[in-house]
């Protein structure tokens, strides 16, 4: 199958990797210095350093011949991305079926992926999510990882998680895909707040209870949202948020620990090179939760000391005051 990874990221050039052992890859960024470099030196020196790429994956030299002969896009955009370039696919009348791995909900609207490429491209358009706990670093080392592809046609992300297996990054089909969304974006929330609090050192069982509660605050939303709650169960829930919350990998939880030090959000965003999707989709699933009149307890607590300004220390003794309830309502 022609594959074509659209953007090369860390995330997007580790897959691009990954695929290269079955498919033909074509990896394509907007960045010409990025793409030259992987060209010249056969690596992506900025964003997934000291991984070979592979002899058989191609660089793409430009947006319209990279996607032309795709049998299937995958879209590795940050969230801010994907409308984008969903956009210049439809107007360059280059729509394929297509997956996307950013996560999250758009800031301003509060959307998720497949609604926003529902505005864009239609319903019918033959389109999934692939999440789940994955690292980039570990993916492009070729290290046993597990994901969901989730479709809302059945046929579309069965074939798809089918074609895209393989024996070390193992593809399992999913129906539900605003739970997994859900799963994916909210995750990113919990582990910065994970971050504080061990950054804090209130202690692993702190973590776990946090952690714990945290998966209860993805199910309330995600089922409300439409997703099943098994979901938040398997890889695109419980799996994702443990992963992300206690894996030193993750740019969420490093700026969770950040947080936890004392140092400004601007200053910690500079430093870490990469998009961390918790600090924007923290602010749009507290609104959002509000709104629907859901209790998110720690994604209010990380929203105000992401973007109000309140100290860590506060905000979690905040939570610690709340009053006792039951535990499953």
């Amino acid at each position: 199958m022609n594959l074509t990874v659209v953007a090369a990221g860390a995330w997007g050039t580790a897959l691009a990797i990954a695929f290269s052992a079955k498919h033909r890859v074509t990896l394509w960024t907007r960045e010409d210095d990025v793409a030259q470099t992987m060209r010249d030196e056969r690596e992506n020196r900025r964003f997934l350093p000291g991984h070979r790429l592979p002899d058989a994956l191609r660089v793409g030299a430009g947006f319209g011949a990279a996607v032309a002969d795709a049998d299937l896009l995958v879209i590795a955009t940050p969230l801010a991305g994907l409308r984008p370039t969903l956009r210049q696919l439809r107007d360059s009348g280059l729509v394929k079926p297509l997956i996307w791995v950013c996560k999250g909900l758009e800031a301003g609207s509060a959307k998720l992926p497949h609604q926003i490429v529902g505005e864009e491209l239609g319903a019918q358009a033959l389109c999934g999510a692939l999440s789940g706990p994955s690292f980039a670093e570990e993916v492009a080392r070729g290290l046993p990882t597990a994901v969901t592809l989730a479709a809302s046609h059945p046929g579309f992300g069965h074939q798809t998680a089918l074609d895209l297996h393989s024996h070390r990054l193992r593809i399992y089909a999913n129906d539900d895909l605003p739970g997994v969304e859900v799963g994916g974006a909210v995750k990113n929330v919990m582990a910065i707040a994970t971050g504080i609090c061990d950054g804090l050192g209130l202690g692993l069982n702190a973590r776990a209870a946090l952690i714990t509660r945290g998966l209860s605050e993805i199910a309330r939303l995600g089922t409300a949202l439409g997703g099943k709650p098994q979901t938040f169960m398997g890889l695109a829930g419980m799996g994702d948020l443990i992963l992300t919350c206690t894996g030193d990998l993750s740019r969420n939880r490093r700026v969770g620990l950040a947080l936890a030090a004392g140092n400004s959000l601007s200053q910690i965003l500079a430093e870490l090179g990469h998009v961390a999707e918790g600090v924007s989709t923290a602010r749009e699933v507290a609104g959002l939760a509000d709104r629907l009149g859901i209790d998110m307890p720690i994604t209010q607590a990380v929203d105000a000391i992401l973007h109000r300004d309140e100290p860590a220390a506060s905000a979690v003794e905040r939570l610690l005051s709340r009053d006792p309830k039951m535990e499953i309502a």
